[in-house]
């Protein structure tokens, strides 16, 4: 009883984001109630202590606050289409992805016509950072729902901000995303130009990470680079190639020039045409390596 003191949250989307949202509440003692369609993910959920129901539908009937967090704009359609038709009473959807605004708002008048409420909040951080709590949210839409949500929030994240109107969210996600891409291909160019001057890759990292240099998406990232190894995925770079779309299509609907982040851009292609769209995204250091002709020992 003392796990489910704290009241109910729903989770659609059980993967390296949801499953860590949903074991974190668990953990920091909501019942969860979760669904996803990968078997896989539902049972590590479920040992984790989530309660698994057969649909989204009934994630939904369950619990009165649901987040959902989903690879593509067409399954956030396809789940308020489900829920919608499921007719039940007033609900909370925190919406939790990175898809364009416009998908988003395609969801909300859904949910809204069937007398539910949708907030925008898009996180900011790795699958590690979720893993760890350590996650900011940028949570828009209605204020006093936001208000009302802030200690659920902080059972699963660090901190959470109301930045306005609906989709205010997800324009400061990509204001952060652009910066962990652009930070992401530099660290992994600076660790390669170290390498091949001949200087030893941990003490590349403990150097720069102790210099003015540094930034948190080294932190998070150099480490994997240090390595050579990128299978502890904390974002794929398939699925941040379509969250580098979303950026970039922004970024031109709102006539921003964007020379660094484009800069990027075929560096993280690159990595998808080698066959690493399933690994992390410290992978780019692998394309640069390459490039480089950096010799060192063999990469698991």
């Amino acid at each position: 009883m003392a796990k489910k003191s704290k009241g109910t949250v729903g989770v659609i989307g059980l993967g390296i984001m949801g499953g860590s949202f949903a074991k974190n509440l668990t953990a920091a003692g909501w019942r969860v109630v979760g669904y996803d369609p990968s078997a896989a993910a539902r049972r590590k959920a479920e040992r984790a202590g989530v309660e698994i129901v057969k649909s989204a539908a009934e994630v939904a009937a369950r619990a009165p606050t649901i987040l959902t967090s989903l690879p593509k704009p067409q399954a956030l359609m396809a789940t308020a289409r489900e829920i919608a038709a499921a007719k039940l009473k007033s609900k909370v959807f925190v919406e939790m992805s990175t898809f364009a605004i416009a998908d988003k708002e395609k969801a909300q008048s859904v949910f809204a016509k069937a007398g539910h409420t949708m907030l925008d909040t898009p996180v900011s951080g790795t699958g590690a950072q979720a893993a760890a709590g350590d996650l900011v949210f940028y949570a828009s839409g209605n204020p006093a729902i936001v208000k009302r949500l802030r200690p659920m929030f902080e059972s699963f994240g660090r901190r959470v901000y109301d930045v306005g109107a609906f989709g205010n969210g997800s324009k400061m996600k990509y204001v952060a995303n652009l910066l962990v891409a652009i930070n992401n291909v530099a660290s992994a160019e600076a660790m390669v130009l170290g390498m091949k001057a001949g200087l030893p890759p941990q003490v590349i990292f403990d150097l720069v990470k102790a210099g003015a240099a540094n930034s948190r998406v080294f932190e998070l990232r150099a480490p994997m680079m240090v390595k050579g190894t990128y299978n502890d995925v904390t974002m794929k770079i398939d699925v941040w190639d379509k969250d580098m779309q979303v950026i970039g299509d922004y970024a031109r609907k709102i006539k921003v020039p964007t020379p660094m982040f484009d800069a990027s851009k075929p560096v993280y292609l690159k990595a998808m045409k080698s066959g690493l769209g399933m690994k992390d995204t410290a992978a780019v250091c692998a394309v640069l390596e390459k490039q480089a002709k950096v010799k060192r020992g063999k990469r698991r």
